[in-house]
């Protein structure tokens, strides 16, 4: 017979041994994370592509630091960041959608108007009509031929020119559609530019450059990728505020898009990584990244906002190139790209 001792004993041992592993729920909590941040980017790029590219690389390089080393500190961090990011993408997201709303706005006002005008006059030329009508009636009772003669006359004289101010009427009415239906395609043309360019830089974004890579891709062009990462912006972003950080950005943006030649594409792929579009073959490629190793890397001041200065830092960015190979999509050469500049990123580090 097992005394009450033994049987509560193997009760709290079954109970144990049905416990979950707590290495398997971090494991299983960490790939749940990951995976709701990659949801969430996704998720934001196929909403409003135009704004979601930061977000999406922002939140994909969230997620990859969850891999080793964990902390709590660092899952709220990282909880806090994805909150940011997810605020800013709204921000942008309600803005955009807000410029596009007014433009298709004004064209209906526009086009409402059109009509309006249209409508008014006809109404007017149809009631001068069904006054002329009426006295052309009015002349079928009269018996002087003369009379008739001249009735007529006058009345042939009035219906042509009811014809002719509805001509101009219409060419006035008609150019004056082509000049607003013309402002408002030029308008909107600007407005698909903005959309394709990255908001802070200035810069192609990151649709814009794929955009631009598969258009080469169809023509069969060569040309090679160059990916950049810059190095210590978050250094600068904890030390000095997300404003210095920003103005650091903007300042390298510039001196890259200076750095190079017109016909190079730069752009901004996310975060604090650049894309370069070289058309030709790596040895020319090499040549430019010459130029950027020389004329952009360096010493820059950057603002720490109003009324704190301002502080030197030292820029230099981890360089990964690939040229294009015939039947390669867009997102092999870049991921090629993208792989050296890690491994030059890790050799770096490595050396300091």
């Amino acid at each position: 017979m097992i005394s009450l001792k033994k049987y509560l004993e193997m009760e709290v041992k079954e109970s144990r041994a049905s416990d979950p592993d707590p290495g398997e729920l971090l494991r299983v909590s960490l790939e749940l994370h990951r995976s709701l941040l990659q949801s969430m980017g996704d998720s934001g790029a196929r909403a409003c592509p135009a704004v979601s590219s930061d977000l999406q690389q922002s939140l994909t390089k969230l997620a990859d630091r969850l891999v080793s080393d964990i902390t709590s500190a660092l899952l709220a961090e990282t909880g806090a960041q994805a909150s940011e990011q997810l605020q800013q993408w709204g921000d942008r997201t309600a803005e955009y959608f807000k410029a596009r709303t007014a433009e298709v706005k004004e064209l209906l006002i526009v086009l409402a108007r059109t009509a309006e005008s249209i409508g008014a006059r006809d109404q007017q030329y149809a009631n001068h009509f069904n006054q002329l009508t009426a006295r052309l009636r009015t002349i079928s009772d009269l018996e002087d031929l003369t009379q008739v003669r001249s009735s007529l006359v006058q009345h042939a004289a009035e219906l042509k020119s009811y014809v002719d101010q509805m001509e101009q009427d219409s060419h006035k009415l008609l150019k004056k559609l082509q000049t607003e239906v013309s402002s408002y395609e030029t308008r909107l043309k600007k407005v698909e530019e903005l959309a394709l360019r990255d908001a802070l830089t200035g810069l192609a974004n990151r649709r814009n450059v794929e955009r631009q890579i598969e258009s080469r891709i169809a023509r069969g062009e060569t040309f090679c990728v160059v990916m950049l990462d810059l190095n210590r912006l978050k250094q600068v972003n904890d030390r000095h505020g997300h404003l210095a950080g920003d103005n650091l950005l903007q300042q390298f943006a510039q001196e890259l898009r200076s750095g190079l030649r017109s016909s190079d594409l730069v752009g901004r792929w996310g975060g604090d990584e650049f894309l370069i579009v070289i058309d030709g073959e790596t040895s020319g490629a090499q040549a430019q990244i010459e130029r950027l190793l020389q004329w952009v890397f360096g010493e820059y001041t950057i603002r720490l906002g109003k009324g704190s200065g301002e502080v030197r830092v030292h820029v230099d960015a981890a360089i990964g190139l690939a040229q294009w190979q015939p039947g390669e999509t867009t997102t092999r050469v870049i991921e090629r790209a993208d792989a050296e500049m890690y491994r030059e990123k890790k050799e770096m580090a490595r050396k300091q």
